[in-house]
């Protein structure tokens, strides 16, 4: 076995290991509709997506309670349509490395368990050790807590991989490490701009960084969804 650097990995789901945000782009201003809040304009993207979660309620003009509505609103519409929803290329072959090698692999996500064992498939979903789903936007440190003590391993040897702020934000409040991937809902120099992180911009780099690999110098500069 090689030698690792983290014991235990927690991933976010959406926009780390799922490629959704296609999907929420068609959806969101249905949801618009339905619980009357703004809806988003093409324009307003980018600059959304170089927001953290309280910049993008007050954009939204919403209280923190409809957000929660929304979100479970979102996450029925997904299972209706599961089959639009797929893993980013290289991630069920990151998955299987890690687990190789004896990391332990979590996933703490606001999306239901459900829809994320059909969208990782029932070999990559049986790798994963803890789902600690249905989390508000607010509730994660205590499902990386579980995660951990799940695990038995120690905070120093967890390293949780998102794609948003207030995935930064909630592992640092919680003094776990964090690696931020640049394929997913936040801009990538809105990470760039995150201290004390890893920034992966590959999916490769991920096992790199947990089992402490000679980086592939000829790998391309993104990860290819």
């Amino acid at each position: 076995m090689k030698a690792m650097k983290y014991k235990l990995v927690i991933f976010d789901f959406d926009g780390t290991l799922a490629d959704s945000f296609p999907f929420f782009l068609r959806t969101i201003n249905t949801l618009a509709d339905m619980y009357k809040f703004p809806p988003i304009k093409p324009e307003q993207v980018d600059r959304m997506r170089g927001m953290n979660a309280r910049q993008l309620m007050k954009n939204a003009q919403m209280p923190n309670w409809k957000i929660q509505l929304i979100a479970r609103s979102f996450i029925r519409l997904m299972a209706k349509d599961i089959e639009q929803i797929q893993l980013f290329q290289g991630i069920p072959n990151m998955l299987e490395e890690l687990a190789a090698q004896g990391v332990k692999l979590a996933i703490v996500s606001s999306n239901s368990e459900e829809n994320i064992r059909r969208i990782l498939g029932p070999q990559a979903a049986a790798l994963i050790a803890y789902y600690g789903c249905g989390t508000s936007l607010w509730g994660k440190q205590h499902k990386f807590r579980k995660a951990i003590a799940k695990s038995g391993v120690k905070f120093n040897e967890v390293l949780c991989v998102g794609d948003e702020i207030r995935d930064i934000e909630v592992a640092k409040e919680a003094a776990l490490a964090f690696g931020a991937v640049a394929w997913g809902y936040t801009r990538v120099d809105a990470l760039e701009a995150q201290p004390d992180i890893d920034l992966f911009y590959t999916v490769d780099e991920i096992a790199q960084t947990v089992l402490l690999k000679r980086a592939n110098r000829d790998q391309p500069a993104v990860a290819e969804k």
